[in-house]
């Protein structure tokens, strides 16, 4: 008899909008665009754990840059009981490869996972993950991932089996706090 198959759930959320402050680039805050983007964000991936079954996170590694760091903060705050972000430099401009890395060192109990990053690499991985039958998200993610982009996949096995084209894209969302679009 075999084990059944478990979906896994992984957001790949790119920053909230940043600001271009004198500082060293790891120090860039959010913008005030930022800080309202990022609890609308928040409020999409509750949203959306309400509306999937078997939706949840626990487990979210974010870059150490400033800038991830308060949007996860304020994504956070607009969930129920979410874990401690784990940082993690290897994701700040990060290669692809090296988020597939990240991504395949996940212990195989976590069933929902957030990666918080930057551009481009959220963007490169979010393409090269998605199955091609992946339909309109995977066509909005490769067109534009702009500040705030959730990519939400959708995929069977095992974290450390993750290979290109392996996971269904089922929605890309740009949350934005003032319910418009910026594209951006």
């Amino acid at each position: 008899m075999t084990a059944p198959v478990t979906t896994r759930h992984l957001i790949v959320l790119r920053h909230a909008k940043a600001a271009w402050p004198d500082v060293e680039d790891r120090q860039r805050p959010l913008a005030e665009r930022g800080r309202r983007d990022a609890p609308a964000a928040g409020r999409w991936l509750r949203e959306t754990g309400q509306r999937l079954d078997g939706f949840a996170i626990d487990r979210v590694v974010c870059s150490p840059a400033r800038r991830t760091r308060e949007t996860w903060d304020l994504v956070a705050e607009e969930l129920d009981d979410p874990p401690a972000p784990i940082f993690d430099g290897r994701v700040y401009a990060a290669t692809t490869s090296t988020l597939y890395t990240v991504l395949r060192e996940t212990p195989a109990r976590v069933r929902g996972l957030v990666l918080v990053g930057h551009n481009p690499g959220m963007q490169h991985l979010a393409v090269t993950l998605a199955d091609e039958d992946s339909g309109a998200p995977l066509s909005r993610a490769r067109e534009k991932y702009p500040t705030s982009g959730i990519a939400l996949f959708s995929l069977r096995g095992e974290w450390a089996d993750l290979v290109p084209g392996a996971a269904l894209l089922t929605e890309f969302a740009i949350p934005r706090g003032d319910d418009t679009d910026h594209g951006d």
